[in-house]
């Protein structure tokens, strides 16, 4: 009776957007039934972004949210909170000065042989202004794709690596840690390795296709030469993160944020200078 009462309460608003949806009408903190679940999982997949406001959730009710859609991801490069496995710290303190973590547009963990399938990300401390996420919706932009240059990436494999990002030389290393960054973020050279995935994939839940990954974690186009595998990946970004194919999801705390790596692209943004700003976040990882 608990389980069809909650179903029955269940509300999905789309976000007046390309995409994305609110659900509204249960309380995170209590146990979901195996038909809830599969309710908001039928909706994240249809709406590819899922928020859940007014959650008042702890670490516990985080990670048990999380295994409900997958068995959890792997993070590497940013170490858990204390007494966590799975949880990491998206901090950013009011004085900081290291440039806004993630204000670039990427797929989480796209270097990994099986990439992560969504993330959820719990909003604790959140500013009065600015931090908004912004999403592009892959789908579309393959669908939408000028045949000219669908017909240049058809059946081509892209190289990912974290390298750009987590290599002692990259953005979020030896110079970034110097920088006084809040994050517990440890570069390494593990982060050198490359990894091929298809620039087109298929959903393997939805069997829609849709582009996958961005200039950044990929670093070249198998077979390519160098330029023009970089001449292509720049246009394939330029057309990928246009406006029409966005979603800007604002904050409130006690949020819980859930979207689809498989979908989406999505970056942070800045504007809350002065204000500490945390949030915990889990992987869901690819079943």
């Amino acid at each position: 009776m608990v389980a069809e009462e909650n179903i029955m309460s269940l509300e999905i608003t789309p976000s007046g957007q390309p995409f994305g949806a609110a659900v509204t009408g249960l309380n995170l903190a209590d146990p979901l039934s195996d038909a809830l679940v599969e309710q908001i999982r039928d909706a994240w997949l249809e709406h590819h972004v899922l928020s859940f406001p007014d959650q008042k959730i702890n670490d516990d009710d985080l990670e048990r949210i999380t295994l409900h859609f997958g068995p959890f991801g792997d993070d590497p490069f940013i170490a858990p909170i204390p007494g966590r496995e799975h949880i990491i710290a998206v901090k950013r303190t009011a004085d900081e000065t290291a440039p806004v973590f993630a204000e670039t547009w990427h797929t989480d963990w796209s270097f990994q042989v099986r990439p992560p399938a969504g993330t959820c990300l719990y909003g604790i401390t959140i500013p009065p202004q600015g931090g908004d996420t912004l999403f592009a919706n892959q789908h579309l932009a393959l669908e939408q794709m000028p045949p000219a240059l669908r017909g240049r990436i058809e059946g081509r494999m892209a190289i990912h690596s974290a390298r750009n990002a987590y290599a002692p030389s990259g953005s979020y290393g030896e110079k970034d840690h110097a920088a006084g960054r809040s994050m517990d973020i440890r570069p390494s050279t593990e982060a050198e390795a490359e990894q091929l995935h298809p620039l087109i994939q298929v959903h393997p839940e939805t069997g829609r296709e849709a582009l996958y990954g961005c200039a950044g974690y990929i670093v070249g186009i198998e077979g390519m030469p160098e330029s023009e595998s970089w001449d292509l990946l720049t246009e394939i970004y330029r057309w990928q993160t246009q406006p029409q194919f966005q979603y800007r999801h604002r904050w409130a705390p006690d949020m819980l944020l859930m979207w689809d790596n498989r979908s989406l692209l999505h970056m942070a943004t800045g504007g809350y200078q002065g204000f500490d700003r945390l949030l915990h976040r889990t992987t869901i990882g690819a079943a």
